[in-house]
């Protein structure tokens, strides 16, 4: 396994490629989803048999347009004994996913475009990753987001509860990727490190977006386009949007529900083969 350290040389024209960054750092002392699985870090935790962090290694791994791999972590000993592990570099995670992210990027920058993904996307299969990163790398944005639809998503999975993001011309939830296109996103990454810190001051950020696009928004009058507008107006960077065609995209686990939730998915997944 290799140390942090500047990402290898990439120049060749041939094999571009995309550095993925894997977010797999403890939020406190103590995860409560981990420790009942007897892990230290919730990316360690099995699903259906196989560390969650593994099974998006090796879809990362699996994806041509991936060149080499970062895992954002505070331990790396933890992965001493993961053989899919091996010739991946690591980098020591900081106080929250975005610090991490942005502390990378500061760091070693990179001479490509970086995918962001986390240690808990245990679905993430290598389709998902050609696809979003095809679609990302031909929009001009600076930085690109992986969304899902509430309706692709309800058709499949009614009963799974997922944080949808209500617009006038529809719903949508994250996927846990991103794309940071160019050096400019990293204008994007400032942002959400100093978004976490409004949780306790919702008005900074009501401030920054302005009332009335508050109020488009809560009226559900704000649509896709006018959000992604006034989004990269705040951030000061071009933002964009993938709309992933995948269901399972948007799921990640969080709670106990969602690893019987995924288990149950990867469950049918194997039984198809």
């Amino acid at each position: 396994m290799k140390n942090e350290g500047n990402p290898e040389n990439s120049s060749n024209p041939k094999n571009p490629g995309l550095t993925a960054l894997v977010l797999a750092g403890r939020r406190g002392p103590e995860d409560s989803l981990a420790h009942a699985a007897g892990q230290s870090h919730k990316a360690c935790i099995p699903v259906a048999g196989v560390p969650m962090i593994v099974r998006v290694l090796t879809s990362l791994r699996a994806a041509r347009l991936v060149r080499d791999i970062v895992v954002s972590i505070d331990d790396a000993s933890v992965l001493a004994d993961c053989a899919e592990a091996g010739g991946i570099r690591f980098h020591a995670s900081q106080s929250s996913p975005a610090v991490s992210v942005l502390d990378y990027f500061e760091a070693y920058g990179a001479p490509g475009p970086v995918l962001v993904t986390t240690a808990d996307h245990a679905l993430l299969t290598p389709v998902m990753v050609e696809h979003f990163c095809t679609a990302a790398q031909h929009n001009d944005a600076d930085v690109v987001v992986g969304v899902v639809s509430a309706s692709l998503f309800r058709a499949s999975y009614p009963e799974s509860r997922r944080t949808f993001l209500p617009l006038a011309d529809g719903s949508w939830s994250g996927t846990n990727l991103f794309l940071l296109r160019t050096p400019q996103a990293a204008q994007a990454v400032r942002f959400w490190v100093r978004a976490g810190q409004f949780r306790k001051q919702p008005w900074r950020l009501v401030r920054t977006f302005g009332l009335g696009n508050l109020l488009r928004f809560l009226f559900r009058r704000l649509d896709r386009t006018t959000a992604l507008v006034q989004a990269s107006r705040v951030l000061g960077v071009r933002v964009g949007l993938v709309e992933m065609p995948f269901a399972e995209a948007a799921i990640d686990v969080d709670t106990p529900d969602d690893l019987v939730t995924v288990e149950r998915i990867l469950t049918t997944r194997a039984s198809c083969v």
